[in-house]
C-alpha cells in the first residue's frame, strides 16, 4: 500500500504537469532542468515525504529566488494539483517563508483547501507557539471549512506524518480555545478533526480530557458525536470513566453464553469463525467487542480489541452474535504460530474467552 502511493502521488506524471504550469506563468522556465533536478539517482529509493521535499528543493532552484515573486506564480498552479500531490505547495512555504511570517500565513490558508497544510505549519509553532495559536484561534473562525479545519489538525499533540511540537505534547491545553470554537462545527470535515486532536490528548492528559468531554456531552448532537469519537481509544482500552460516560458499565445482567470458535487449528492466511449470545436482564445499552491476544515474534501475547456493534438492549433480550476474523499477514501486522485466545467483551469486561491454535 505504502508502495503503490508513493509511486502514484509523486511521479512523473506531476512533474510533467507541473513543468507544463510553470512554463505558463514564467517564460524562463527550465523543464529539463527541473526534470533532471527531481529525478536525480535516487528517486525510486525515496519515501512518500522525501519525494515531496525533493520535488519543493528542486521547485525552489527553478523558480524565482524572491520568496514572494515565487509564491505569486505556486498561486496560480495550486489549484490544478490537490490531494496528496498538493502538500508540495504548503511545503515550500514551510522551508522558505519562516522569515516572512504574515506573507506566509495567508499562503498556507490558500493552499490548504486545494491539499491540507496541515504538515506545514508545524515549524511556525515551533518558531512562535504564542502567535500562531493565536492564528490558529482565528482560523478556527473562518467560512472556510478547510481552513477552521487547519486550526485543529495542524496544532495536533500527536499529529501522524507530522513534525513534533514538544510544548503541544508537554500541554495540550493550550489548544482548549480552538477546539472550543469548533466543537459544534457544521462540517463533518472538521468535527472529524476536532475528534481526532481530543483522542491524541486522551493519550497524554487522560483525566483533563475526560474532564471536558463531560462538559461537552449531551448539549449537542454534533458535539456528542465528537465526544464518542474522541474517547475511542479510552473505550477499546475498557477505561471506565470513558465508558461510564456512555452510560456503559459492568452488570451482572449482562450474560454470554454458547461462545463457539472454528476451527481451533488454523495457519496464517486462514480464518476463524465464531458466535456467542447475549442476554440481558434490563434495558441497558451495550457496547459489544472481540479482542486477539495474539503471539508476538518474542513469544509475548499483545491483545488488540475490534469493534462489533453499539446495541441499545431491551430487557429479556437474547442477541446471537457471529463474525469472521482473518489471520493473513499485512503491512501492519505479521502473524506468529502458538496459542492465541479470543475475547468477549462487553462494555469494556471480558464475559467470555476461547483458545484457538497457530501453526
Amino acid at each position: 500500500m505504502a508502495e503503490e502511493l508513493r509511486k502514484s502521488v509523486f511521479n512523473e506524471g506531476l512533474i510533467t504537469h507541473l513543468s507544463d504550469a510553470f512554463s505558463h506563468e514564467m517564460s524562463s522556465f527550465d523543464k529539463k532542468v527541473f526534470h533532471e533536478l527531481v529525478f536525480q539517482q535516487d528517486w525510486e529509493d525515496l519515501a512518500l515525504k522525501e519525494r515531496m521535499r525533493r520535488i519543493t528543493l528542486s521547485m525552489h532552484e527553478v523558480l524565482p529566488a524572491d520568496y514572494e515573486e515565487a509564491l505569486h506564480i505556486l498561486y496560480k498552479v495550486a489549484p490544478t494539483v490537490g490531494g496528496l500531490q498538493g502538500t508540495i505547495f504548503p511545503d515550500y512555504v514551510e522551508l522558505y517563508g519562516l522569515n516572512a511570517w504574515e506573507v506566509s500565513i495567508k499562503a498556507l490558508a490558500f493552499f490548504t483547501p486545494f491539499s491540507t497544510s496541515e504538515f506545514a505549519v508545524r515549524p511556525f509553532l515551533i518558531q512562535d507557539q504564542k502567535r500562531m495559536l493565536g492564528q490558529m484561534i482565528e482560523w478556527a473562525g473562518d467560512e472556510n471549512h478547510h481552513i477552521r479545519r487547519l486550526a485543529s489538525e495542524g496544532s495536533r499533540p500527536r499529529l501522524p506524518w507530522g513534525q513534533s511540537v514538544p510544548a503541544l505534547k508537554q500541554d495540550p491545553k493550550q489548544t482548549l480555545p480552538i477546539l472550543e470554537q469548533l466543537k459544534c462545527d457544521e462540517s463533518l470535515y472538521v468535527r472529524k478533526s476536532v475528534a481526532n486532536h481530543l483522542n491524541d490528548i486522551s493519550y497524554i492528559e487522560k483525566d483533563w480530557m475526560l474532564d471536558v468531554m463531560k462538559s461537552w456531552y449531551g448539549k449537542d448532537s454534533k458535539t456528542d458525536w465528537i465526544v464518542k469519537h474522541a474517547c475511542r481509544s479510552l473505550l477499546k482500552k475498557g477505561d471506565p470513566e470513558a465508558l461510564s460516560l456512555f452510560g456503559y458499565g459492568d452488570d451482572p445482567g449482562v450474560n454470554v453464553t454458547g461462545l463457539s470458535l472454528q476451527p481451533h487449528v488454523i495457519t496464517i492466511g486462514d480464518s476463524i469463525n465464531f458466535s456467542f449470545e447475549l442476554s440481558v436482564e434490563k434495558n441497558m445499552p451495550l457496547r459489544i467487542e472481540y479482542g486477539i491476544h495474539y503471539v508476538k515474534a518474542k513469544g509475548n501475547r499483545t491483545q488488540k480489541v475490534f469493534m462489533l456493534k453499539n446495541v441499545q438492549a431491551k430487557a429479556g433480550q437474547t442477541l446471537t452474535v457471529t463474525k469472521k476474523h482473518a489471520f493473513k499477514d499485512l503491512s501492519t501486522r505479521k502473524h506468529y504460530s502458538g496459542t492465541h485466545t479470543l475475547s468477549v467483551i462487553v462494555n469494556g469486561v471480558v464475559k467470555a474467552e476461547a483458545d484457538f491454535v497457530i501453526e
